[in-house]
């Protein structure tokens, strides 16, 4: 079958990506001198930078720790232990009975989301296995990558974030007004946050900010609607900009922590979307309460409608460049939008299809997340950039901003049962699609040479030579 051998060799090629774990660092060629703590202590820097960059953008415990291990084993520091928390990665090396351990920490500042910057350190990293990389130069490229600015125009990440927002929209059904009007409003909270941002506000009180700012259009068009002819649902507005705003939290690492036996930071993570979310709320809440003291109309919402086939094509398109503008947005790399839109474009149908069959949103998110996940490392080895920037991108479209808005309103209007269990819903769907993610990223590590794969052509992987050392403190 050449037509099947060329697909899945355009497809994965004989590249790595970062799904194929590290079991074992090589032995290293060159090790360096445990005895010189200068030397030592810059491997160990040089691991918990890498480990900073991985850990800030949304990566796993176990993904980074396993990180962090791999480049202090590559240069000799081979016993290793590495605690990494929510905001702190902590080192230390055993350097034989007669040397004192070493140890270095590094604490994690919170970034703004580059994965140009992650899948520039995933390619360091691959350099350090299969070249090992001299420690000093290895950190001169870390330093050029962690300084280097952002690819795009902050304009751009603009214009992502926006076109995010009008996706969304059209994927749940809203025709041309409620898209554009989600496309400005987007770009309003998106250049508000900017600037509050800039004055150093807390974030929780930005995404109450960019709650607030989401409400407005949607009763604005609510209450002129009626007078000025126009059919529309302002409310998909409001679930536009909410899903959005949940984007860039980092919900599939707080997941894949307490799935991988993670929990103290699992837990923090958790909390921290919990709270980002709590403000998103309380600005739409606040709208909807001062909307009707100034004679405004609160958009109504219907309870049971959601996503379905109709126009197929239109929504699987929507959610290809819902994902696209989430990676563009969060500055990946040319070659990893593609990879992207894929990513939104299998979830979606996927999502549609389960759906339709008759399952419920929660089933119908994990399979979409399963399949975004498994695709995802495929589709990264041939975009060479980290598989969390296909999975995260791809699962964008389907985090559930209505079941949030929904619960909110039932709230709002003396319906407690029935906002607590559209909020339960919320949180059901946003856990499936962090788990499912997680499962397809494992099924792609552990399913590392399927049949297809072993009949087709094989990954690569680089060659290990062992040899004893005469004294174990060099």
């Amino acid at each position: 079958m050449p037509g099947v051998s060329q697909a899945v060799g355009l497809l994965v090629a004989d590249r790595q990506a970062t799904a194929d774990t590290i079991v074992a660092a090589p032995t290293p060629l060159q090790p360096i001198d445990l005895t010189d703590d200068a030397r030592v202590a810059e491997v160990l820097d040089l691991a918990v930078r890498v480990g900073e960059v991985v850990l800030a953008s949304g990566t796993g415990v176990m993904d980074t720790t396993t990180q962090v291990r791999f480049i202090a084993a590559t240069y000799g520091l081979a016993r290793c232990d590495i605690d990494v928390t929510y905001d702190a990665i902590r080192i230390w090396a055993d350097r034989g009975p007669r040397l004192p351990p070493a140890s270095t920490m590094r604490i994690v500042q919170y970034r703004a989301l580059d994965f140009t910057r992650l899948a520039a350190v995933d390619r360091l990293t691959r350099r350090i296995r299969t070249q090992v990389v001299a420690p000093e130069d290895a950190r001169a490229a870390l330093d050029a990558i962690t300084s280097a600015p952002h690819p795009y125009h902050r304009w751009t990440a603009t214009f992502g974030w926006s076109l995010l927002a009008a996706a969304i929209a059209v994927l749940l059904g809203a025709g041309m007004v409620v898209a554009a009007l989600s496309f400005a409003t987007t770009a309003a909270i998106d250049r508000t946050n900017r600037v509050l941002n800039r004055y150093g506000l807390p974030f929780f009180f930005q995404h109450m900010a960019g709650g607030l700012i989401a409400a407005i259009p949607a009763i604005a068009l609510s209450t002129l609607a009626e007078p000025l002819g126009v059919r529309a649902d302002p409310t998909l507005i409001i679930a536009a900009g909410i899903t959005v705003l949940l984007s860039g939290l980092q919900l599939v690492g707080s997941v894949q922590d307490a799935i991988t036996g993670a929990p103290i930071t699992a837990t923090a993570r958790l909390f921290e979307v919990m709270m980002m979310t709590g403000g998103i709320v309380a600005g739409i809440a606040l709208a909807l309460r001062l909307g009707p003291l100034v004679g405004a109309t609160v958009p109504s919402i219907d309870m049971t409608s959601g996503p379905d086939i109709t126009d197929l094509p239109v929504k699987i398109a929507a959610g290809a460049v819902a994902a696209l503008a989430f990676a563009l947005a969060c500055y990946a790399e040319k070659r990893a939008l593609a990879a992207a839109a894929i990513g939104g474009a299998a979830g979606a149908i996927s999502y549609l299809l389960v759906q339709h069959a008759g399952f419920g949103p929660v089933i119908s998110s994990g399979v979409a997340a399963t399949l975004v996940g498994l695709a995802g490392g495929l589709m990264a080895r041939r975009a060479l950039t980290p598989p969390l920037v296909v999975a995260v991108a791809g699962i964008t479209p389907l985090l559930p901003g209505l079941s949030v808005y929904r619960g909110l309103y039932a709230m709002l209007t003396d319906e407690p049962l029935i906002g607590f269990d559209q909020l339960l819903a919320a949180f059901g769907i946003g856990c499936a699609l962090a788990a499912g993610v997680t499962l397809g990223e494992w099924c792609d590590r552990t399913l590392r040479r399927p049949r297809i794969l072993s009949r087709f052509g094989s990954l690569r992987r680089p060659i290990v030579r062992r040899r004893r050392r005469a004294n174990p403190a060099h």
